[in-house]
């Protein structure tokens, strides 16, 4: 079988090959075990990699080229038509010389494939949604386009559709899903850190104002205020980083509060298993991963209740959810640390839950998709 992925994250091209955003590429080599052939329908860039893209170490068909497009603003939705049509014609040509059709939404290049795989009904497909499946949640109009079209039984026709957490009233076309970091074979035993000495905090993200990582080093200093020996090491880096520093300077943080910059997946294993708590105040997830990931090695997460992170949390069970009130969140946080008692507890919980979703249960679902 010949599976076309579709999808607006771009393939960089250098002079040995495509690479392309690594945990992007780690859940295709999954895909690709498990079929005949792959090929990718998508933007091609060259530009300079970076820590988080990584070489397609796997073989795939000859690569079809889409045109990067935007609808920011108007006049870039004008500019934009002659490239809408070529891709639509580019998309219609792929899907239908492909056996099967995998969507990843969204984003613009999902949207345009969303209406054209209406015209091809009797087409095994699926898709996966990595945004916030969350019908309350406040999201551009064109996410809230191909959410409507991928949950119409009507329009979407032999469709699996891959979504984070359990949502009421949906389609037969709606699963369930997750992502996965780490392999059965990984599993060690864990015993959850002890709250004496220094608290060690995490934030693990892009450096964004999205992923509000201001409003991490804002709740530790709170923490530090009601006299808690607490410390965040921040990992990660983006367009933010500039005034976290800045802020971290005027504020006189530094002896709390450490930028570590980007690190790679078996550094983060370790850090995961010598910190306590993960602070993840996001405005907005599909499937956090840092957070399955840091509650598998028994760090407790500490986020935002949006997307499926109250499900993936318990409310409240196997974590803590911000109300992004500072005083009330600290307060939060506070009552469990002088509970020992219940952050282990709270610890345990999450990871039990957690370790059920390895990447070889997700090898086993994703065979389970594609044998449907």
């Amino acid at each position: 079988m010949k599976l076309l992925v579709i999808s607006s994250a771009p393939f960089i091209k250098k002079a040995d090959g495509f690479y392309a955003y690594s945990p992007y590429i780690k859940e295709m080599e999954v895909w690709q075990r498990n079929i005949d052939k792959i090929q990718f329908c998508c933007p091609i860039l060259e530009t300079k990699g970076d820590l988080l893209n990584s070489k397609i170490s796997f073989e795939i068909e000859k690569t079809i080229q889409l045109k990067a497009f935007d609808f920011t603003t108007f006049f870039n939705s004008i500019k934009s038509f002659p490239a809408i049509v070529i891709n639509i014609f580019i998309l219609f040509k792929a899907i239908q010389k492909a056996d099967a059709l995998h969507l990843r939404c969204p984003g613009n290049i999902g949207l345009l494939a969303s209406f054209v795989q209406i015209l091809f009904p009797s087409k095994k497909k699926s898709a996966k949604y990595a945004g916030n499946w969350d019908s309350k949640a406040k999201q551009p109009l064109s996410y809230k386009i191909q959410k409507w079209i991928l949950s119409s039984t009507f329009l979407t026709k032999n469709m699996q559709v891959l979504v984070y957490g359990e949502w009421e009233n949906q389609s037969k076309n709606i699963k369930p899903f997750f992502t996965a970091t780490y392999a059965q074979s990984e599993l060690i035993e864990i015993e959850p850190r002890k709250l004496n000495g220094t608290i060690k905090m995490i934030f693990v993200g892009t450096l964004s104002k999205g992923k509000q990582p201001l409003y991490a080093i804002k709740v530790v200093e709170a923490l530090r205020m009601l006299n808690f020996d607490v410390e965040l090491s921040v990992y990660g880096d983006g367009n933010e980083r500039f005034a976290i520093e800045e802020y971290v300077r005027v504020n006189h943080l530094s002896s709390f509060v450490f930028l570590k910059g980007n690190t790679d997946r078996a550094s983060m294993k370790e850090i995961y298993q010598e910190s306590h708590f993960l602070i993840l105040p996001s405005k907005s997830e599909g499937w956090p991963k840092v957070v399955a990931e840091a509650m598998f090695w028994g760090c407790l997460p500490i986020a935002t209740s949006v997307s499926c992170v109250p499900n993936m949390l318990d409310f409240g069970g196997r974590g803590i959810l911000l109300t992004e009130n500072l005083q009330n969140d600290a307060t939060s946080i506070s009552d469990l640390l002088l509970n020992e008692e219940a952050y282990i507890k709270k610890t345990k919980e999450g990871m039990s839950w957690s370790r059920l979703y390895t990447i070889d249960k997700f090898e086993q679902e994703i065979k389970t998709i594609l044998n449907s």
